[in-house]
């Protein structure tokens, strides 16, 4: 049976607000989580980034719903040492119900620490690594290590859950898609592509789990919910690397004004067969899961709408 969840957006809302989305979504009988983890949002429009580990801990304190950060990059921001660290302190807080979603990252977040940005295969060579270093962390022994990319000096995990919590893996091109298949415990993906679920199956991934994640926009005016999804939004729809390689938000704003509101695919307005035939386009794709993100400040009426009109049409298979 397909789960449904809500995807946290940490670029648009403040962590108080995230946590009581959270809350609000647990009400409305969604199954699970995703959380974004960003350093800075795409869009100055957006305007927010907290710190999505904080963020995690207090919604595990608030709701019994499974969390996936969507998705952490591991790479430079932060050492995947210390990843390891908050990745099983939250499984912790959550009493096993967390599960790391990663990738190889934007230039956007991971920029700021002065490195220079890798290439696309480099960063695929890191991940698997940094994976490792996790797997390695996770089993509590004390742990050295002097990889290529990372050294790891006489480190242990103290505070751990009694069993590791599982490890996905974001992939679009078909090298990484080969290495989720062969380093991940699920796959996930931001495009409803039964062509890339196929792949991540048929190179290793087998029955393993895959997530999808989408934007809509509920709100009683179709017109006016895309125009606020192009201006929260627009940097979704840049198409080819800028999203991996632009450095700044004003950057993709500089590109977002080329986006106009025809290009603006998702789900919009009051119609729920607008967002059923959105987020079936997932179902019919293979994926095992689909989180839903709200777009803009209609959060308690989309929650409503969720409760009453989505979900119980979505579970009895309308």
């Amino acid at each position: 049976m397909t789960r449904y969840g809500y995807f946290l957006s940490s670029e648009e809302h403040n962590p108080r607000e995230l946590v009581r989305q959270a809350m609000l979504a647990q009400e409305a009988g969604f199954d699970a989580l995703w959380i974004s983890d960003h350093y800075h949002p795409w869009l100055d429009e957006q305007g927010q980034s907290g710190f999505v580990w904080s963020v995690i801990g207090a919604v595990a304190q608030a709701t019994s719903l499974p969390v996936t950060t969507a998705v952490t990059c591991p790479l430079m921001r932060i050492h995947p040492a210390v990843i390891a660290q908050a990745t099983a302190t939250s499984a912790l807080l959550t009493e096993g119900r967390f599960t790391l979603g990663v990738g190889t990252g934007e230039a956007l977040n991971e920029h700021i620490l002065g490195a220079a940005w890798p290439s696309a295969e480099e960063r695929l060579e890191m991940l698997e690594e940094a994976v490792q270093v996790i797997r390695d962390l996770m089993t509590g022994r004390l742990i050295t290590r002097h990889g290529k990319h990372y050294t790891v000096e006489t480190a242990r995990l103290y505070s751990l859950p009694e069993t590791p919590p599982p490890i996905f893996m974001s992939a679009f091109g078909e090298k990484a898609l080969r290495v989720a298949a062969r380093i991940a415990d699920g796959y996930m993906c931001v495009q409803p592509n039964a062509d890339l679920v196929r792949r991540y199956r048929d190179y290793g991934g087998g029955d393993r789990p895959v997530q999808g994640g989408l934007k809509v926009c509920w709100g009683p005016d179709a017109h006016q919910a895309r125009k606020t999804v192009r201006r929260l939004w627009a940097a979704e729809y840049i198409p080819g690397e800028a999203g991996q390689l632009l450095p700044l938000p004003r950057h993709f704003r500089q590109l977002a004004e080329l986006v106009s509101e025809d290009m603006i695919t998702a789900p919009c307005g009051p119609d729920p067969d607008e967002h059923l035939k959105g987020i079936r386009a997932y179902t019919d794709a293979g994926f095992d899961e689909v989180y839903i993100s709200q777009v803009g400040p209609e959060q308690d009426g989309f929650f409503e709408f969720c409760a009453t009109q989505l979900l119980p049409r979505l579970r009895d298979g309308d």
